[in-house]
């Protein structure tokens, strides 16, 4: 592939001291994970009283249902003279019934519409937490990423906030408490076998299923972990749509994908094999409970000591509380695969952030006339254990030079000599192991990142845009900006014209990463989104590679008079690109082996000379 809320930032917790930048935190525990959780719900304390209100009331009126359902079995046994009261007291306990049953669908729905508010707001605060740290994290992140499977963890964390707070909230703890009100009542009103049977059963049930789940969890996270490598397979495969046509790989690309759904599939017959395992335990265990508990209460009834009623009321509280216990295994592994789901999600949003501003960081200053500096910079991508460039890949050594305000310096050299690196280190994409970069005298660490990025204007070598409209992905260079001010740069960057030859014009949708526009219109959108933020400093890294000979003298045109009065870096490989840059600068393997101007630097016979010389050959035999 292609490089390309109420709680505030702050609440993310740090890496622990010692961490590589960009890795991912420990493992939680369970409870680590819902104590992570509960401030985002706590936001809506007032709600989620609330809820737990409704709660009780639904499981109260439920739990009133069998011992109505009682007292109208027992009224059914009057005397046969008793007609007024076989008509009025029958009559009023089914409107009692009825009512009873309605208040606990009435709760119910009032729990859920009062608590949607605090699912749904901890669920978007998250989310946006985690889309932004993202965006906060470094470039060396995002190059190790695998966008498929970080997407389907996000989505399924998400998705785990609801399942978490409807599973607990909406069946577990109902549950809970009304196993607590019915073993109350049995203990009560009948023996206490009664409650202790229900309480052995209900304790070997739950034994049970959670040490048939715990075992097999495993298979569920193998399930995961195979399906995001399936989901990355595919995404990077349909990103990289032309490469796999231009060497004719469909069959490899699919043969890849099936191998994973092929281990996906195995992991899902396992987990499916050991979960028929764990419901037929569990219905074997609800079904010898009941027989226990109506052998006892029939025997009662035939002694006398209970009533048809009660013998009613019996069955019913067992099979309501039997009918969410049967569901106790499912709910159990979807609370721990929420629980999983939920600590990556959190995972993510607590990786370190390698370039991070310093705390009370100022905005940057002075950029009426901006000046930059590198001053003895040294930098690798790939650090040692101690992080000095020495001991990883050296990319820059020892880099030292001056962009006046309003002038432009031009870096060329062969490909790998650290030319864009000097871009991203001035963006702070990274920051240097040694020495500094300064913009108005100010060293850019010192300063906010948002203040650097707003005075810096960017035409990268590499133009990758939205899925949107053209207009759109010019308009991303100055948010607000009118459309008029759109087309002045579109002309500006010789597009217009294009644009409106199009049947849609400004709204024609350019495709994934721009796909449906040559690399020459990628390239002039790119000129002109830059153009429009029309930032104090420019850089230009090839910003006219992808452009024919006739388009681009027009558009250095355009280019060097957006650059007057403006610090300016360009970036090039072409020569004749730069010849009017106030110095030119000459790297190779990280050094700055000469500087000078055009003239100068011919005159001294040596490293750009000889590029110059090749490049006229070049073009003269073309």
């Amino acid at each position: 592939m292609r490089r390309s809320g109420e709680l505030s930032s702050s609440s993310i917790a740090p890496m622990p001291s010692g961490a590589a930048p960009g890795t991912p935190a420990p493992p939680r525990s369970d409870w680590s994970t819902l104590q992570r959780l509960f401030p985002y719900l706590w936001q809506y304390k007032w709600r989620v009283i609330l809820a737990l209100g409704f709660m009780v009331g639904a499981k109260v009126a439920n739990v009133g249902v069998p011992l109505l359902l009682k007292q109208l079995v027992d009224a059914m046994s009057l005397k046969p003279g008793d007609t007024a009261a076989i008509l009025i007291v029958p009559l009023g306990l089914l409107v009692a019934y009825g009512l009873l049953r309605l208040s606990t669908s009435l709760f119910t729905e009032l729990r859920e519409l009062v608590f949607s508010k605090a699912t749904e707001g901890a669920a978007r605060t998250i989310s946006l937490q985690v889309f932004e740290h993202l965006h906060a994290l470094s470039l060396r992140f995002h190059l190790a990423r695998q966008t498929g499977g970080m997407t389907r963890d996000i989505e399924r964390g998400t998705r785990g906030v609801h399942s978490l707070i409807s599973y607990s909230l909406y069946s577990i703890v109902p549950t809970l408490i009304e196993v607590t009100l019915v073993l109350t009542l049995l203990a009560v009103k009948f023996d206490v076998w009664f409650a202790w049977i229900t309480l052995i059963a209900l304790v070997l049930y739950i034994s049970f299923t959670v040490t048939v789940t715990e075992w097999r969890t495993k298979f569920r996270k193998q399930m995961n972990e195979l399906d995001s490598t399936a989901h990355s397979r595919a995404i990077d495969s349909l990103l990289n749509y032309e490469t796999v046509k231009y060497f004719n790989n469909e069959a490899f690309e699919a043969g890849r994908y099936d191998e994973s759904l092929k281990r996906y599939r195995s992991a899902a017959v396992k987990s499916q094999t050991t979960l028929s395992m764990l419901n037929t335990g569990q219905q074997l265990i609800i079904a010898i409970s009941l027989v226990f508990m109506l052998w006892r209460a029939t025997q009662g009834v035939v002694e006398g000591r209970m009533t048809l009623g009660d013998l009613v009321m019996v069955n019913a509280f067992m099979i309501q509380l039997y009918i969410p216990l049967g569901f106790l295994g499912v709910l159990y592994r979807e609370i721990k695969q929420s629980l999983t789901d939920l600590e990556k999600m959190f995972s993510l949003m607590e990786r370190e952030r390698e370039i991070a501003d310093d705390p009370g960081a100022a905005p940057l200053l002075g950029l009426e006339h901006p000046t930059v500096r590198f001053e003895d910079v040294s930098f690798a991508y790939d650090t040692g254990p101690a992080g000095s460039a020495t001991e990883g890949r050296p990319i820059l050594q020892h880099i030292s030079f001056e962009i006046p305000a309003g002038k432009t310096v031009a870096v060329v050299g062969p490909s790998g000599s650290g030319k864009s690196t000097l871009a991203r280190l001035l963006f702070r994409f990274y920051d240097v192991q040694q020495g500094r970069i300064t913009i108005a005298g100010q060293d850019i660490r010192r300063v906010t990142q948002a203040s650097v990025r707003h005075a810096i204007g960017i035409v990268p070598q590499d133009t990758v845009l939205f899925n949107d409209t053209v207009a759109y992905n010019i308009a991303y260079g100055r948010a607000g900006a009118s459309r008029a001010e759109v087309e002045e740069a579109a002309r500006a960057a010789r597009i217009h014209s294009f644009i409106e030859s199009t049947p849609l014009g400004y709204e024609a949708m350019v495709g994934e990463r721009g796909l449906k526009l040559s690399g020459g219109e990628k390239q002039r959108v790119a000129i002109a989104r830059t153009l429009l933020k029309n930032p104090p400093i420019m850089i230009f890294d090839e910003a006219t590679s992808a452009l024919d000979s006739a388009n681009e003298r027009a558009i250095q045109a355009e280019l060097k008079s957006a650059a007057r009065n403006k610090t300016t870096l360009v970036i090039a490989h072409r020569l004749s690109t730069v010849v009017d840059a106030h110095e030119i600068l000459v790297m190779d393997a990280g050094h700055i082996i000469e500087r000078g101007t055009h003239d100068e630097l011919l005159a001294h016979g040596q490293r750009y000379a000889q590029m110059w010389a090749l490049q006229q050959q070049s073009k003269a035999s073309t």
